[in-house]
């Protein structure tokens, strides 16, 4: 098994739990990373946001997994995933707000910088 393929399955197991964190307990807490204008442009509320972006989550882990044949896609569909969130991390650093696992400026600051990281990891490891 090369280094790849096991970034690609930690890439999923990592997706499939966070996508199913917005559906569980914690999912009053990533309310707290949805901008409000977020809620105006999609005409929804913060709530429907987190559960609809856990869903994509949780389906792109799964596809990931079991379509072979489509990972190249996949992966750019998680990299849009992670470019379509990062202005909700920034909006999380700039308000102060606590969420899951980020309580702190510090954490809030370095979760900005590695969604880069995580963009290159979702291409690099879905690549042929």
């Amino acid at each position: 098994m090369t280094f790849r393929v096991v970034a690609r399955f930690v890439l999923a197991t990592a997706l499939g739990a966070i996508g199913a964190a917005h559906l569980g307990p914690l999912r009053r807490g990533f309310r707290i990373v949805v901008p409000d204008w977020a809620t105006r442009m999609l005409r929804t509320d913060k709530d429907t946001i987190v559960v609809a972006s856990g869903v994509v989550e949780i389906m792109l882990a799964a596809a990931l997994l079991f379509l072979p044949g489509e990972r190249r896609r996949v992966g750019l569909a998680i990299a849009g995933l992670f470019v379509a969130v990062w202005p909700g991390n920034i909006h999380q650093w700039r308000t102060g707000r606590d969420a899951p696992g980020l309580d702190t400026d510090r954490k809030r600051f370095i979760r900005i910088l590695l969604q880069p990281i995580l963009i290159v990891w979702a291409l690099w490891s879905t690549r042929r």
